[in-house]
């Protein structure tokens, strides 16, 4: 389907081209136009104004010689030649001194009246009229501005027809890239588009839609991965309930059992429920959700709180937990308790026995909140850093509890910085590894 002539860029600049040029092309006729008019006017005006001089020079020479023949004579003479020009005198009683009428090829005319002394005549003036036809130029100019509105409509178009030839060569690396970009799928991805034809103007959009390219190619062999892990967290539990279940249900069993069956049971629906709440909170923060931020006046108080929650699994593993620091600010609480809660989960699942977890509350800057949590423990390979806040990732498969931990608690931790428009980091060196977060603190 084609789309609207109004629609093509093609179409579009060939279209205010040729009217750039018929306008230019107009007012360049224009300007040639009025200049010769001009040209033509001031050349009459100096003919008429030469043949005065020379007629009122003839004139008083008449008068010393009183001979009026004589001036007839020399007027003719002088008049030789002269078609297009005539000449009356008159005295102030009307009678004619002199007359010359103009040979006229057309209407248009040129006068210049004059006075002049004439002492032969009781009242002592003669008046004088010169006419000068003019329309040898007035017909010059007809056929110029046909010639230049002939020009202009020629040269418009020869204008408008290479220019939109000129355009669509222009625009032909557009199109090739078009094609590029439809030959391309989500099982072609990982092409990119060759810009090495491209002129240089495009050369930045085809690296910036290649980079593009690359960022879809990651989101989407990402979210495949998603995919399969969301499937795989949700198989393990749901073959559990449907295990114990089909094993309850295959004999007799009596209420103890049942209810050891049931409890089983309702563990694995609590850990789907917790998987479940969890992709819908990384939903929402992924939809743009905001922190609702509140006054926090000691967020030390609040890594407290938190740590005395976590005392039994803390102290089941051996760990004893530690916070140095404070800072106040504006946060979303709720979030902030949930982020540290992660965090503590993480460092209790991989610390060492008999190690402390520190709990750092510090502000590198007067607007900056920095909470991290440190545990000495195995150390995490530099590759696997960068990854530690995707879901469903694990550095090691093989880590202890790692049955039970469905991945997504650090994704929700880097959830909660993005939602307060901070960022998340992870270091690990010596046998120390440290995961926080840090957020503006307004």
């Amino acid at each position: 389907m084609r789309r609207p002539l109004g629609r093509s860029l093609v179409w579009h600049l060939s279209g205010w081209q040729a009217v750039q040029s018929l306008m230019g092309l107009a007012l360049v006729s224009m300007g040639v136009y009025l200049a010769t008019a001009w040209s033509l006017s001031m050349r009459q005006q100096e003919t008429l104004t030469q043949r005065q001089v020379v007629v009122e020079h003839l004139l008083d020479e008449a008068v010393s010689d009183a001979n009026v023949g004589t001036l007839r004579h020399k007027l003719d003479d002088f008049f030789v030649g002269s078609a297009g020009m005539g000449l009356r005198l008159t005295l102030p009683d009307g009678t004619a001194l002199y007359e010359r009428t103009v040979q006229r090829r057309g209407s248009q005319t040129r006068q210049a009246a004059f006075e002049r002394r004439w002492l032969p005549s009781p009242q002592g003036s003669v008046h004088g009229e010169l006419v000068l036809d003019t329309s040898a130029d007035d017909s010059l100019l007809d056929r110029l501005g046909a010639i230049l509105i002939v020009s202009t409509l020629a040269g418009a178009m020869l204008i408008s027809v290479t220019g939109f030839m000129l355009v669509r060569r222009s625009l032909s690396p557009v199109l090739a890239l078009s094609r590029q970009i439809r030959s391309l799928g989500p099982d072609g991805l990982h092409g990119r588009l060759d810009g090495s034809g491209q002129p240089e103007e495009l050369q930045p959009v085809v690296k910036q839609f290649n980079d593009l390219l690359g960022r879809l190619e990651r989101a989407y062999a990402q979210l495949e991965a998603f995919n399969a892990d969301v499937a795989h967290e949700l198989r393990t539990p749901l073959a559990a309930l449907i295990g114990h279940s089909e094993v309850a249900l295959s004999r007799p069993r009596s209420v103890q059992e049942l209810q050891e069956v049931i409890g089983t049971n309702l563990e694995d629906l609590q850990r789907l429920a917790g998987i479940v709440n969890d992709m819908l909170f990384l939903s929402k923060a992924d939809r743009g959700a905001r922190a609702r931020r509140t006054p926090v006046p000691s967020v030390a108080a609040m890594a407290s709180d938190v740590a005395e929650f976590h005392e039994a699994c803390l102290h089941e593993a051996g760990l004893q937990v530690r916070v140095t620091g404070d800072a106040s600010g504006a946060f979303d609480a709720a979030l902030l308790r949930r982020a540290l809660s992660n965090l503590l989960s993480n460092a209790t699942r991989y610390a060492s026995a008999g190690t402390i977890v520190d709990v750092d509350v510090t502000m590198p800057s007067c607007d900056v909140l920095q909470l991290s949590v440190s545990n000495m423990g195995n150390e995490i390979a530099r590759e696997h850093l960068p990854h530690l806040f995707d879901r469903f990732y694990r550095a090691e498969a093989s880590r202890e509890h790692s049955d039970i931990n469905h991945g997504l608690g650090l994704a929700i931790v880097a959830a909660i910085a993005r939602m307060h428009d901070g960022e998340t980091f992870a270091t690990s060196q010596a046998g120390c590894t440290t995961i926080g977060l840090r957020l503006p603190a307004a």
